[in-house]
């Protein structure tokens, strides 16, 4: 039924199965654990639950990784800023879980030259015994060396620093990733593992027996159709809308989650030539800056804008694009204009509360694990690098609230979906590891689908085909969002590319030209909020 899919053993699993003969397990399974959230915690909890042999089925409320979890710096990384906090619990924590996210996913994630550029005397003593404690905590996942660096050696490694004053620099190594590959890579190992992941399916009740809960309620976006889920132990971990589902259990629950928006720009890769990144430790608002190379572009980022509640599209601030064009202004020789982004986009970071107020920048990245008075497990704030350690966290508290078995956590070692060694992180189909051959023979059985969706995009035709078949994709926002990264390298050329998209996904899904429509303004709606005003 899905050749480019590959030959699979009868039934195919899970992550490749269709949408149709998933929905159909739902009422039909005995479900150990139930997730709520597609992105990062949620994913992680999925795999950490489905890696131990638990009955476990995942659902989201739009795709996977919509929100927030596609919309970070692209770095797994220690965290510089939180060194210089005094937060070496989670650097080492984060450093540990980097080197082992980089042995389980290297087709996902690589190491990143990050060079300090160095203005002031006394900041090469200080950044440099800084950043020799993170070799320090990195220990044996360590990878590379930090070391002080000339000015004629800073202006090598990054030639469109600002020469004026530079003194030398800092050169330091950490990862970079591409977040909703490793989001779909995870959804994927979810059903590899027997577990299910279903995309679209909010859940918009939670049932409770006894004061207890025992399962949820979900209606399926698509077709209309209501389901009443069981499981033994129900997890929240719906990133910055955790308050509302523990509000479908106890409507008095206090507020857990104070959220902040972060806003990156994304401008040509000539921006910062070489392979390095800049990191700016020190920026008008405290927080560190980075302006890194991903895709053959250069991402500048990021900012902290307390807002008051969470939207699914929230929208960049004119201020918030202001404060990084400026900074860009101060550390590039070339300036970037308005007119110079290709693409902004915000995310929105779920930090939790506490009592003594102050700004976002100053809260945890810690994560916090809730188990309510109802059985209701809840895992809130974190961040990319520590999925997997959260995961962890929630599966042993999940299973001791549902009365399971005790199981040993795998995902120390265990690969994700995809993995494959070596490659060229500029390769396109890098991403897809291992799957990339299958995606290659998908490409030789129609020669339309060799070619590109857009000249200034590097995706092709036939990627739209595998992200439909074999990804989940249900919509054009899907595929040139997520399954590729169209809108944030070059938002003006995913619309212009959109009705491509639309009219493959139709052939695939069975759609009519009205879908295709409406498809096509929905997306062109969206992309207009990743420019800027």
């Amino acid at each position: 039924m899905m050749p480019a899919c590959g030959t699979f053993t009868h039934p195919p699993p899970p992550s490749r199965q269709g949408r149709g003969s998933l929905l159909a397990q739902l009422e039909d399974e005995s479900w150990d654990m139930i997730v709520i959230g597609g992105g990062a915690t949620g994913l992680g909890t999925a795999v950490e639950a489905a890696g131990r042999g638990y009955r476990t089925l995942l659902l989201e409320q739009g795709d996977f990784a919509q929100g927030t979890s596609s919309r970070s710096t692209k770095l797994i990384h220690g965290g510089v800023r939180y060194l210089q906090q005094g937060n070496l619990s989670l650097v080492l924590e984060a450093l540990h879980e980097r080197g082992l996210l980089i042995r389980n996913a290297p087709h996902l994630v690589h190491n990143q030259s990050f060079v300090v550029p160095l203005y002031d005397w006394w900041e090469g003593p200080f950044y440099g015994i800084g950043l020799k404690l993170y070799d320090v905590l990195a220990g044996k996942l360590g990878l590379g060396p930090s070391r002080l660096l000339s000015r004629e050696e800073t202006l090598r490694l990054i030639p469109t620093v600002e020469p004026h004053g530079l003194r030398g620099g800092v050169i330091y190594h950490d990862g970079q990733f591409d977040d909703s590959r490793l989001a779909i890579s995870l959804a994927l190992t979810i059903g590899d593992l027997g577990g299910v992941a279903l995309n679209y399916l909010p859940v918009t009740g939670i049932i409770r027996e006894d004061g207890l809960v025992t399962g949820v309620l979900a209606h399926d976006r698509e077709s209309g159709r209501e389901f009443f889920i069981r499981g033994r132990v129900v997890i929240n971990a719906a990133g910055p809308f955790i308050d509302g589902v523990r509000r479908m259990a106890d409507p008095e629950a206090k507020e857990l989650i104070t959220p902040s928006q972060g806003v990156h720009l994304v401008l040509e890769g000539s921006f910062l030539l070489g392979d390095s990144a800049i990191m700016v430790p020190h920026t008008d608002d405290g927080r560190v800056l980075f302006a890194v190379p991903w895709h053959g572009r250069t991402i500048v980022g990021t900012t902290d804008t307390q807002i008051p509640e969470a939207t699914l599209e929230p929208r960049p601030l004119p201020e918030e694009i202001d404060f990084l064009l400026s900074h860009a202004d101060r550390y590039l020789t070339r300036h970037p204009q308005r007119s110079d982004v290709l693409s902004v986009f915000a995310g929105i970071r779920p930090l939790v509360r506490n009592d003594a107020g102050g700004d976002t920048a100053s809260l945890s990245r810690d994560h916090t694990l809730l188990v309510e008075s109802s059985g209701l497990v809840t895992i809130a704030g974190g961040k990319w690098t520590t999925y997997r350690r959260m995961g962890e966290d929630t599966v042993n508290a999940a299973a001791q609230v549902a009365g399971l078995e005790e199981r040993p956590s795998v995902t120390a070692s265990l690969k994700i979906h995809g993995w494959q060694e070596g490659g060229d992180p500029a390769d396109p189909l890098l991403v897809y590891g291992s799957d990339a051959a299958q995606l290659e023979c998908l490409f030789m059985e129609n020669p339309a689908w060799s070619e590109l969706l857009h000249p200034a995009l590097p995706y092709r035709f036939g990627q739209v085909i595998w992200g439909v078949r074999c990804e989940g994709a249900r919509t054009v926002e899907d595929v040139l969002a997520r399954r590729t990264r169209a809108l944030l390298l070059d938002a003006r050329a995913a619309v212009a590319a959109a009705p491509l998209v639309a009219g493959l996904m139709a052939g695939e899904l069975g759609r009519d030209q009205a879908w295709q429509e409406s498809q096509v303004a929905a997306f062109t709606e969206l992309a207009v909020g990743y420019l800027p005003e």
